[in-house]
Formats: C-alpha cells, sequence, structure tokens
C-alpha cells in the first residue's frame, strides 16, 4: 500500500470512529440565523487594487446574546462586474490570526478575469485581527529579541521558557478576561454566517487557505445549506486539533529543512557549503550553537535563527535568500544577510503580536491542551530526536496554551453528508498542514473531490503560478465541476520547479509566489 492510500484508509477510520464528540454548549446542529444588517460599502482603492472596497460589520460578542455587546469586524470588498452574479466569494488566508482584508484584491487579480468578475471577492479580518475591533495584543513585546534558547537542554532553559509562556497566557487573561470565551473557531465561523446574512444572500461561497480550511469546513458542518461553493486550500487535520496537529508539523517541517540543506548542496559552487547534504545540515546546526552564544547582531540567537528559517518550510522562494544568508555567516563571518533575513521573514511587529493574540486565543479555546507539563516535556522531546529544526521552537509557540485562563472546548463531528461538490487541493509534502489533513477531510466530506500537487513543497498552493491547480479552480467556481477520480484521489497536478539561487533567470510563477505567501503569513 502507498502512502497516499495508507493515509486515505487511517481516514476513512477516523470517519468510522473518533471524530464524534460534540462538546456541551459548541453542538454544530441548528445554530440560530444571523440577523441581517446593513453594510455601507466605501472605497479604500490603492494603487494595486483600484476597486476595493471596505466596510464593517457590528456583531455580538456572544452569539448567544445577540442583545448584548457588540464587536466590530473589518471587511473587504471587489465587486462583481458580470452580468451573470454568482453571489459573495468569501476568503480568508488562515492563522489562526491571520489579516484578510488584502486577500480579496489577490484573488480577485489572481482569478481569470471572466471567473473573478462573477463574484464579489470579500475578505475580512476575523474577530479580534487587524481592523476589528477589539484588535488583541495581549503583551507587547512578547518575542523581542534575544529569546532564550528554544531547546531547553537545561532545567534552566526549560524554566526562562516556561516563565515565558506562563506570562503570556497571564497577560492575556488580565487585559481580555471578559473577551477571551468567545475568540475561537465556532465564534468566527458564526460571524462568517452574520457576513453572508450582512450582503443578503441565501448561500455563500468560500475559499480558504490552512487554517482557514477549518473555518470553512466548520462553517460547512454548522451551515450546510447555506455553502453554495467551497474551495479549501492546504488542509487542516480536524483530528489533531490542535495539540496533535502541531506534533505532526514538527517531523513534516524538519523533511523542509532537510530538504532546503539538500538544495543548497546541490548549488554548492553558489554558497560553498558542501556538495553533501549532511554537510550542510552540520554546518547549519554548527551555525545555530554558534549564535546560542553570540546572537548575531544582538538579534538572532538560536530561537530567532529557527524563526528565520522556518517560513522556508512554507514557501520554497524563500530559499535562496536563507542560503544567502548562511552562506554569509559561515564562509565571510558577516552577520548583516542574517540579521536582514530575521528583520524580513519573523521580526514581530505590532500587527505579529495582533496574530499571536489571535492564535493562541482560538487554538488554546477551541480544544483541551494537556495541562501536565510532563507530558509536553515527553512528547517533544520524543518528537525533537527525530525532527530537531523546530520541535521545541514549536512547542514554546503554543506553551501558553498549557496555562491559558479560558476554558476549552472540544472536538467537533465534522462528518458532513449533506454538502454540495466540494473542491480540496493538498500537496504531498506541505509541512504546515501535512498531507494527512487533505486526505482526512476528503474522507469526512462526502461529496469532495481533492486534488494533489504531486511532489508539491509549499503551503498554499493555488493561485501560486501552478496552471493545472488554477485550472481545476476556475472551472469550479465558473460552473461547479469538479474532478472525479477513480482511485484514491481525484486529480494530479506535478509540482513547479525548485527556485534557483538569485541572480538566475527568475521562474514566471515566482512573483504570484511571493506575493500570495506573503498574505499568507506564517505558523497556521
Amino acid at each position: 500500500m502507498n502512502k497516499r492510500a495508507a493515509v486515505l484508509c487511517a481516514a476513512a477510520a477516523v470517519v468510522a470512529g473518533t471524530v464524534t464528540a460534540v462538546p456541551a454548549g459548541a453542538s454544530p446542529s441548528h445554530p440560530a440565523p444571523a440577523r441581517a444588517a446593513k453594510l455601507s460599502w466605501k472605497s479604500c482603492a490603492t494603487t494595486g487594487q483600484p476597486r476595493l472596497q471596505c466596510a464593517s460589520l457590528k456583531v455580538p460578542l456572544d452569539h448567544e446574546q445577540p442583545g448584548g455587546k457588540q464587536i466590530t469586524l473589518a471587511l473587504s470588498r471587489v465587486q462583481h462586474t458580470a452580468k451573470a452574479y454568482q453571489g459573495p466569494l468569501l476568503v480568508n488566508p488562515g492563522g489562526p490570526g491571520g489579516r484578510g482584508l488584502s486577500l480579496a484584491g489577490f484573488v480577485a487579480s489572481a482569478l481569470p478575469k471572466a471567473v473573478s468578475a462573477q463574484y464579489d471577492v470579500i475578505g475580512f479580518d476575523p474577530r479580534g485581527v487587524g481592523r476589528s475591533t477589539p484588535a488583541l495584543n495581549c503583551k507587547p513585546g512578547h518575542f523581542a529579541a534575544v529569546r532564550p534558547d528554544s531547546v531547553p537542554s537545561t532545567a534552566a532553559i526549560e524554566r526562562a521558557n516556561l516563565k515565558r509562556a506562563r506570562s503570556f497566557a497571564a497577560a492575556c487573561g488580565r487585559k481580555y478576561a471578559s473577551v477571551l470565551p468567545y475568540i475561537d473557531t465556532l465564534s468566527a465561523v458564526r460571524d462568517m454566517d452574520a457576513i453572508r446574512a450582512a450582503v443578503g444572500t441565501r448561500q455563500l461561497s468560500y475559499f480558504g487557505y490552512s487554517y482557514g480550511t477549518y473555518l470553512g469546513t466548520v462553517y460547512a458542518k454548522l451551515f450546510p445549506q447555506r455553502v453554495r461553493r467551497l474551495v479549501l486550500d492546504s488542509i487542516v487535520d480536524p483530528t489533531g486539533v490542535w495539540y496533535e496537529d502541531n506534533l505532526v508539523q514538527d517531523l513534516a517541517f524538519n523533511d523542509r529543512h532537510r530538504a532546503l540543506m539538500a538544495w543548497i548542496a546541490r548549488y554548492d559552487k553558489t554558497y560553498r557549503l558542501g556538495a553533501d547534504p549532511a554537510q550542510v545540515e552540520a554546518k547549519w546546526y554548527a551555525m545555530r550553537a554558534t549564535l546560542a552564544r553570540k546572537p548575531a547582531g544582538g538579534k538572532v540567537g538560536a530561537s530567532e535563527l529557527e524563526d528565520a528559517f522556518m517560513p522556508g518550510g512554507y514557501y520554497n522562494g524563500y530559499w535562496p535568500h536563507l542560503a544567502e544568508a548562511f552562506a554569509a555567516y559561515v564562509n565571510d563571518k558577516d552577520d548583516d544577510p542574517l540579521v536582514e533575513a530575521y528583520e524580513n521573514f519573523a521580526a514581530v511587529d505590532a500587527a505579529g503580536e495582533n496574530g499571536y493574540s489571535i492564535y493562541t486565543s482560538v487554538q488554546c479555546r477551541d480544544a483541551s491542551w494537556p495541562h501536565d507539563w510532563n507530558q509536553w516535556r515527553t512528547d517533544n522531546w520524543t518528537a525533537y530526536a527525530k525532527a530537531p529544526f523546530m520541535t521545541w521552537n514549536n512547542a514554546w509557540y503554543n506553551a501558553p496554551c498549557a496555562f491559558w485562563p479560558a476554558e476549552p472546548l472540544g472536538p467537533l463531528n465534522l462528518v458532513n453528508d449533506d454538502l454540495p461538490p466540494v473542491l480540496l487541493f493538498q500537496a504531498t509534502n506541505d509541512a504546515a498542514t501535512p498531507y494527512e489533513g487533505g486526505a482526512t477531510v476528503h474522507a469526512l466530506l462526502r461529496d469532495s473531490s481533492l486534488v494533489v500537487e504531486e511532489g508539491g513543497q509549499n503551503h498554499g498552493v493555488t493561485l501560486s503560478g501552478n496552471t493545472c491547480l488554477d485550472k481545476h479552480l476556475a472551472s469550479y467556481l465558473s460552473d461547479g465541476a469538479v474532478p472525479r477520480g477513480t482511485g484514491e484521489v481525484d486529480a494530479v497536478c506535478k509540482a513547479q520547479p525548485d527556485p534557483k539561487p538569485l541572480g538566475a533567470k527568475v521562474a514566471p510563477h515566482t512573483a504570484r509566489g511571493a506575493a500570495l505567501h506573503g498574505l499568507l503569513g506564517f505558523r497556521g
């Protein structure tokens, strides 16, 4: 049995058995319809998006108390121009905590004009995010460099990291005690239905990347009759939210990091770091050890180095920049390119602090996390033995959930037989949402079609330059057509080629991929 077949068999077993619990107070069945509200759209055009409009929508903080405290969602729109109007297409870049206002303009321009012209493409900043209010920022400066080494090789390092995690959770509890119980996926999904009601349509089409696929899957469970078309790209495994999913990520990111080391070895004449991938990897870990003792530019220690290289696991278009910084540090003793890479790919500004505050708020609230740190320690050292690149970095990123002040919800039964055809996209070598997620959701959503990018290495694959994938997307959005295969997947597209070193001829898809991944961000 090949890898994909094994994954699909396991996914079928999940459908039959383990994804059945619905938490008390979080039942996805028959929620009350959203109250209609009128939107006042105004131009918020930019040079790149001259047709962009913006609006705001008030929604209940607690959807069970529609007359209670209200919060505000920030919305964006590129309006349809075709006579054949197909309704709203709501888009989301993931996260949790991703800002979605700019994604509407990107999707509207990246789709074929004949397709995007038929939709009002609508972006939104989810509750607590960006221009929506209130926008959370639990602890400004939480990611200020230089942080403790992520690998807790001593009791003192572990204590320092635990102190940071506890401190962040406590700060969120102090600042947002009345808000945290309502920052979760179920509440965000109810917001999505409020957007549907506000634009005055009976059904909603939806296109989500990354965590946005989980939003879409949950929306489809709560409101199956309100789904017109549903596109999920780079798919979260809903059976592992969120502790188990993060452990699975660690193994996949390690694979992608080793793929980067192999790519650098292939261009040894350019980077002079060795022609053997193992040799290159050894130099990277030696660089890490040096930075743990003496951070580059006083900014890039061991943890910051991991932060800077982690985006290479999301998008291989960053590889040439990371390789240049790596080579400059090792060969020329030049810190500056490494500091620049950190600042470009990893440094956390106020927007990033807001994103992290929502990331933790949603993930810690959505599902139960272990509260016994011994379990975290055991599980992460076990994963680290196989995947040292970012296991502990990822653990500390999520560690506030061990101390979170809001009570968790629980797993949802997302088996769904009530939807129109759904289109799923998944790369085989995606690190952030590994292939198993796409296979599992394909099994959970009965009338779904799975399009696989064979050998695909990136997270977020449609509208990123792969014409094969984009043809399936355009066809589906045009007339609802989905591929129907006879095997474990419904269609297969070849992966895009690896990048070339800086200065080489740029592949045509590069600009589109860079634009998309700049909007999707990292960590989800």
